[in-house]
């Protein structure tokens, strides 16, 4: 469980990330490659992903020998070359002691450019900062016009839920399972931490390909940055010949997108059911899911059910459109 403390000044400087942060998006891919869990619906993109990384990336792997990076690669620069260039920035110490401490303190066991990296050795900075420009143009790069998109939806989304509902609401939404109470945002996560803001407030970072736990980087006399899972709960593919609306479809999946495409206007399950030719079973099997991404709302009227799209759910297909037309 993670307690965050807010103050009233930290309530004040709450912000939403207004781009996606190439760097943080790279990292929330790997952990998501290198994490065995939801093998059903991420297997077959984690060995897509495994056999195409190159050479040049191979690196990484020995950055993060267990199950924790080294914080200096926490970047939320809104592109590569500024994110690159701030982790190349990293003042010496702080590299020195995360290092040490993700190879808990057995730095002579390190591989040898980890061990030149310890001491600030150039040619391991440029071996670094090759690998994670590799890993991106291969893991993050094909799908990336995807990822901004889903952010500023996510953006819109969460905008709406502030103007709608406050701040506090906001942010128990943001994270299922999540509560405030008397200034102190619980999330759970492994372990147990409690962080004081101090009245540098918070920064969210939606991600689109890690679907765990809350991320957290937190560094002295700076704002928190609190990463969070926001995608469609599935691996983001790169859009084909198809254009957006295959993009779409690939993302939230044929039914769901149609589903969408329908809730422009007000149904109840039964006719979505006759317009897809499915069961009312499968409806309310993927109206739950798209109710659950915040995609569509539904609504009880007597013994029927209604389902219509979300602002969200607008969003994203509205771009579609917009594509189509042009």
């Amino acid at each position: 469980m993670i307690r965050i403390h807010f103050t009233a000044a930290d309530f004040a400087r709450v912000r939403f990330a207004p781009r996606p942060a190439p760097l943080q998006e790279l990292n929330a891919a790997l952990m998501m490659m290198s994490h065995p869990h939801d093998e059903l619906l991420f297997g077959r993109w984690r060995r897509r992903l495994l056999h195409s990384v190159p050479v040049a990336a191979l690196p990484l792997a020995d950055l993060v020998p267990a199950a924790e990076a080294p914080c200096f690669i926490d970047e939320f620069s809104d592109t590569l070359k500024d994110g690159l260039e701030s982790v190349r920035a990293s003042r010496p110490d702080l590299v020195r002691s995360e290092l040490e401490r993700v190879y808990a303190r057995r730095m002579p066991l390190a591989p040898l450019w980890i061990r030149d990296l310890h001491r600030g050795d150039a040619d391991a900075w440029r071996t670094l900062l090759r690998a994670q420009h590799a890993a991106f143009e291969t893991v993050v790069l094909p799908v990336w016009s995807l990822v901004q998109d889903l952010h500023q939806a996510e953006f819109t989304r969460h905008a709406l839920t502030v103007a709608e509902h406050g701040i506090g609401a906001a942010l128990t939404q943001l994270v299922p399972g999540t509560r405030l109470h008397e200034g102190v945002w619980a999330l759970k996560a492994p372990g147990e931490r409690d962080i004081a803001l101090r009245g540098h407030g918070v920064v969210l970072v939606p991600t689109f390909h890690w679907t765990g736990h809350p991320l957290i980087a937190h560094r002295p006399d700076s704002p928190l940055f609190l990463t969070y899972p926001a995608g469609p709960g599935l691996p983001l593919t790169p859009a084909g010949a198809g254009g957006t609306d295959d993009a779409l479809a690939s993302v939230l999946g044929r039914t769901r997108h149609d589903l969408l495409l329908l809730l422009a206007e007000e149904h109840t399950t039964s006719e979505l059911a006759r317009r897809l030719r499915v069961s009312n079973a499968t409806v309310s099997a993927q109206t739950t899911a798209l109710r659950g991404a915040g995609l569509i709302t539904t609504v009880r009227a007597g013994r029927a059910v209604l389902h219509r799209r979300t602002a969200l759910g607008s969003l994203l297909v509205q771009r579609r459109t917009r594509s189509v037309s042009d």
